[in-house]
């Protein structure tokens, strides 16, 4: 982790410099890319102040803390950029599965859309495939059979003629089927 420490009304301090450094290299844990820190240690009159600012995967923390000891204010504030950090991480986390699973579907149904090499046609215009498995049933079981996953269609083989038919749902509410001529 890149370090710069900067000491205001206080006489720089290598002792302070190392302590703030050697805490801060706990966080290379939580960060997987490079990150930078920026401690300012300041003393007014009795108070002793660390604000300590750290950038790393794409979110930035602060923390300030005033104690009447230095060592024990670079400590509390980074306490709390520890906590800050754990809670950021959970959220990108979160938010970048659900993001990769939607990119991912969007991927998959755009693929047979996108041309191919330079000078080539554009894929067929499929967008999707999807198997499904089809069983015998007559056309009521069907239309239940529709009611219950609520599809706006469904591919049954027909018991009767024993062959595909396709039972869809229509703009006023009724149902079509298309069946194949014997």
């Amino acid at each position: 982790m890149q370090t710069s420490v900067t000491f205001i009304n206080l006489d720089p301090s290598e002792n302070l410099k190392a302590y703030a450094c050697e805490k801060l290299d706990r966080f290379d844990k939580y960060v997987e890319n490079p990150a930078k820190a920026n401690v300012v240690l300041t003393v007014e009159k009795f108070r002793h102040i660390a604000d300590i600012n750290i950038s790393a995967d794409g979110f930035v923390v602060n923390g300030h803390e005033e104690t009447s000891d230095m060592y024990s204010a670079i400590d509390m504030a980074l306490d709390k950029i520890e906590k800050q950090i754990i809670k950021n991480k959970k959220k990108f986390r979160g938010r970048r599965s659900t993001a990769a699973k939607s990119k991912m579907f969007r991927y998959e149904e755009a693929d047979a859309t996108l041309p191919g090499d330079l000078g080539q046609e554009p894929a067929s215009p499929i967008v999707r495939i999807k198997n499904i498995e089809y069983k015998p049933m007559d056309v009521d079981e069907a239309i239940l059979q529709m009611d219950l996953i609520n599809n706006s269609f469904l591919v049954f083989t027909n018991a009767q003629s024993e062959k595909v038919n396709v039972l869809y749902r229509m703009k006023d509410g009724n149902y079509g089927l298309i069946q194949p001529n014997s």
